[in-house]
């Protein structure tokens, strides 16, 4: 290692991996703007918040808490240009108050992660 690569991991940062608690946050917003599945949701966050990733397993197991507690149903779908049928989730009615507070978090915290990532930072060269 050297100085440089440590530079260098503050000014192109690894992507931040998604907890099971922002993943819950992260889904709900993601819902609350129509149906969708999990290749799709794991997609969306890798293009409009580039910073961010989310693994299957954590995907999954939010998903899976969310129909838990009967936040999220989910039904099968057949998708456009895909082989076989999507588990397609959406929003239960009755969980809309706290879906829309619960995807709030999510957007409060990604909106100030993406500003903080975009702040200018001090280069090797101005030490």
């Amino acid at each position: 290692m050297k100085f440089e690569d440590i530079y260098q991991f503050f000014k192109d940062p690894p992507p931040f991996y998604l907890n099971k608690e922002l993943a819950v946050c992260y889904v709900l917003a993601v819902l609350l703007r129509g149906d969708s599945y999990g290749t799709e949701l794991i997609q969306l966050l890798e293009s409009e918040h580039p910073l961010y990733r989310l693994s299957d397993t954590v995907l999954y197991s939010a998903l899976k808490f969310l129909e838990d507690e009967e936040m999220v149903t989910g039904y099968w779908k057949k998708v456009e240009g895909r082989g076989r049928p999507r588990r397609m989730y959406q929003i239960r009615p009755e969980a809309m108050p706290q879906a829309q507070d619960l995807a709030r978090l999510w957007q409060e915290y990604a909106v100030k992660r993406d500003h903080a990532s975009k702040m200018p930072q001090a280069s090797g060269a101005e030490r």
